[in-house]
């Protein structure tokens, strides 16, 4: 058993690690060649549980906890790295928004389907000038037309947008009002017109499994999904991004012991001189300092989640956990590089799509530089990292 983790736990990661093997690795290369949506992959993963760890028995989920889906996704991104997108999407920051701040009308139309996996998600904050000011820089208009709301404008880099049935966006109803004009709607791509979703290629990354860019052009909202009050955006998108991290921090983690993983068996591998590598000390730096970094991340990850199954603030804990993670894994993917030497850059070997994946998720749910800040202020007494009230409707059912 590892350290911290009931047994239940690692029995889960095997069992991710066992998914990957039989449902993953045979089929994904003709969806890559495709550009396929996998959709009866997500189908499988759901009904194996990936999606469900967060959520009540009551809307169709396990009530594994947070450590599970933490678990869940840094296994799953050792492994099959395009497919930790899903522990956001379906599993937590899509999903857990709906549920932890939606209707129970909301909640029983939206949640159960996408944690089931017969619906896809997705998260739309980020767009192209926002940068890390995603609420306050934000251009996209949300303007009531009677029984509706009428959304004009864009968005950068959402994933699954041009397959999501079901997704969260935010827009400003109050273009005047700084983040505090943001309101956050559920909204439904395939259902009312106005809404375009172009995939963003990018090297080394998944051709199915893809970002967007998005346009809206009179993209009709009901009403009655709007989440929250209006005003109620920044919060929210705020509270489902500390969710967030959770995923990516494990991801990150995830990836970074993919890198040592793949660069331990090499050096014991490769022959140079006579011997292989690994006798050398230089390559005994590099993964020893591997080594370190990611169970030092790991711990702060799984304190996160610790934090979040007993319903605390986490948001110290989360900032913390990103900000090692994204460090060890970027560490890991220069020192594996290292190793792997000029093989790093073939396609035979598999660090060059670990190391996009790496930069990729360096920058989702806050940038390296955004987490040293709010460390920063937090440890010089200028802004309590803890200072906002936790938002967890699982581990405190009396929030209304």
């Amino acid at each position: 058993m590892d350290f911290l983790l009931p047994e239940d736990i690692t029995a889960l990661s095997e069992s991710v690690a066992r998914f990957a093997a039989t449902e993953i690795f045979p089929v994904m290369p003709e969806f890559e060649k495709t550009g396929e949506f996998p959709h009866v992959i997500v189908q499988k993963m759901a009904a194996a549980g990936f999606f469900g760890a967060a959520f009540p028995e009551a809307v169709g989920g396990s009530d594994a906890g947070f450590l599970a889906v933490s678990a869940i996704s840094e296994t799953i991104s050792r492994l099959a790295p395009e497919f930790g997108y899903c522990m956001n999407m379906q599993a937590m920051t899509c999903p857990f928004t709906i549920f932890n701040w939606g209707t129970g009308d909301q909640i029983s139309r939206f949640v159960p389907d996408l944690i089931a996996g017969k619906k896809i998600g997705m998260f739309a904050l980020s767009e192209p000038g926002g940068g890390s000011d995603a609420a306050g820089s934000m251009k996209t208009t949300a303007v009531r037309d009677g029984d509706v709301y009428r959304l004009n404008g864009s968005k950068q880099w959402i994933t699954f947008a041009n397959e999501a049935d079901t997704g969260i966006l935010f827009a400003k109803t109050d273009p005047a009002g700084g983040h505090r004009g943001v309101t956050a709607f559920i909204v439904q791509p395939k259902e009312f017109a106005g809404f375009t979703a172009n995939p963003i290629p990018m090297t080394g990354l998944s051709k199915s499994l893809c970002s967007n860019a998005v346009f809206l052009d009179d993209f009709v909202v009901p009403v009655g999904n709007c989440l929250g009050t209006e005003g109620d955006g920044f919060k929210i998108a705020m509270n489902a991004l500390e969710y967030g991290r959770l995923t990516v921090s494990s991801r990150s983690v995830g990836l970074a012991q993919a890198c040592l993983d793949h660069a331990r068996d090499y050096a014991n591998q490769r022959v140079v001189g006579g011997n292989p590598i690994g006798e050398y000390q230089m390559v005994q730096h590099l993964i020893a300092d591997m080594t370190v970094n990611i169970e030092a991340a790991r711990l702060l990850v799984h304190k996160m989640a610790w934090l979040m199954d007993r319903g605390e603030v986490s948001n110290r804990a989360a900032s913390l956990a990103k900000y090692a993670a994204v460090n060890a894994a970027k560490h890991a993917a220069a020192s594996a590089s290292e190793i792997f030497a000029g093989y790093a850059l073939a396609d035979e070997y598999p660090i060059k799509k670990i190391t996009a994946y790496v930069n990729m998720l360096a920058v989702g749910e806050g940038t390296p530089n955004v987490q040293r800040i709010l460390i920063a202020e937090d440890a010089l007494g200028i802004k309590d990292a803890n200072r906002h009230p936790v938002r967890n409707r699982l581990r405190a059912p009396n929030v209304k």
